[in-house]
């Protein structure tokens, strides 16, 4: 790329895109195509194809994606499934109708089989079931990571992929039903240290930049109640979070900024062919292509929770459900070809939760 380069991010207002459109801003880079979902639907293949036709971007960043918790995963399975699949066919083939000159794929670690040696390398991918609570939204990212290989064997495109481990940022999702487990963590913890300090104006001003929560007039015993949905609860002036599981899983995370700097280095210096060198495979076949993006660092669900409790300074107690799913039980990835690339995360766990609760607190 060079920056004059024409690129379209795809899913530019989300967690991944929004970082990725930081990074390339800071970088010099200013010529960019940006469709807001309302604006531009991906799931339809007509306006998508429409949209590369008149625009035609030179490179790609596809971050759009229906993501979800591990509740919303299980839930709306079909949903995961249908809309991912088409977003990544639609756009993945009007990239190549339409000469894009290099595509990247943003897929995720939870492409990995359930029970994968661990840390996971790359050659892991197809080899054991997946975990059952985000089957269908993994199948749809693996798809999409076997569709940008076959192009590129087939028709000599450059579209490259990447599994980033859990993202987390400034531009997260902190909704109380659906956001993933460190967000969540983030926002039960400010409303349980507010309603430890009788600060009850402080959630109602929490509520207000949600839809579909209760109004702003709520009297505490509707706050109360209505919290009760989400795990917070308050009882003779003591107040209780519970979290879904035994806290026992291992995660990794990765600061947003972080990724999105891996993969605007990974357009700007490495193309597929040097993917497949990278690639731990036979001579004969060509597989595995994708990059890992993480860390390399993990911590248990448990010590994560008690972690986001002492950086926002909440008090109370922590009660673990394990009669809710666990998910998978580690999920480390390796990230060691993307370092031998050259590319290193830079920041550490507690820094990133401090900088992002304080964001959340002064949004």
């Amino acid at each position: 790329m060079n920056k004059e380069s024409k690129i379209y991010i795809a899913g530019h207002n989300g967690l991944v895109g929004s970082s990725i459109v930081k990074i390339l801003r800071e970088k010099g880079y200013s010529n960019f195509v940006f469709r807001s979902s309302s604006e531009l639907d991906l799931v339809d293949q007509q306006a998508t194809f429409d949209f590369f036709e008149n625009e035609k971007p030179e490179y790609v960043f596809l971050a759009a994606a229906k993501v979800g918790g591990i509740h919303a995963n299980n839930t709306f399975r079909a949903e995961f499934i249908y809309k991912n699949l088409m977003i990544q066919n639609n756009v993945i083939h009007s990239s190549y109708v339409s000469g894009v000159k290099k595509l990247l794929f943003l897929g995720s670690t939870c492409i990995y089989p359930k029970m994968a040696n661990q840390p996971m390398k790359e050659n892991e991918l197809l080899t054991n079931i997946l975990e059952y609570t985000n089957e269908p939204y993994a199948i749809a990212k693996i798809a999409g990571i076997k569709m940008c290989e076959s192009y590129n064997l087939q028709y000599g495109t450059n579209f490259i992929s990447v599994m980033p481990t859990n993202l987390y940022g400034f531009n997260d999702n902190f909704d109380l039903e659906k956001s993933h487990v460190l967000p969540a963590l983030i926002r039960k913890m400010h409303i349980c240290r507010c309603l430890e300090n009788d600060d009850y104006e402080a959630i109602r001003k929490d509520f207000s930049g949600y839809p579909n929560t209760i109004g702003s007039e709520a009297t505490k015993n509707e706050i109360e109640t209505y919290l009760t949905k989400f795990g917070i609860r308050k009882n003779d002036g003591k107040v209780v979070l519970h979290v879904w599981g035994s806290g026992k899983p291992y995660r990794e995370f990765l600061w947003a900024e972080d990724m999105a700097d891996a993969c605007v280095f990974l357009m700007e210096n490495v193309d597929f062919e040097k993917m497949v060198e990278a690639s731990d495979i036979d001579d004969s076949e060509i597989r595995n292509t994708h990059l890992n993006i993480g860390s390399g660092e993990e911590i248990s669900i448990k010590e994560l929770a008690y972690l986001v409790k002492k950086i926002i300074g909440f008090t109370g107690e922590i009660k673990f459900d394990p009669s809710k799913p666990d998910g998978t039980p580690r999920k480390l990835t390796d990230p060691s070809k993307l370092h031998a690339l050259g590319w290193k995360h830079k920041i550490k766990l507690p820094d990133g939760i401090r900088m992002v609760y304080e964001h959340y607190k002064n949004r």
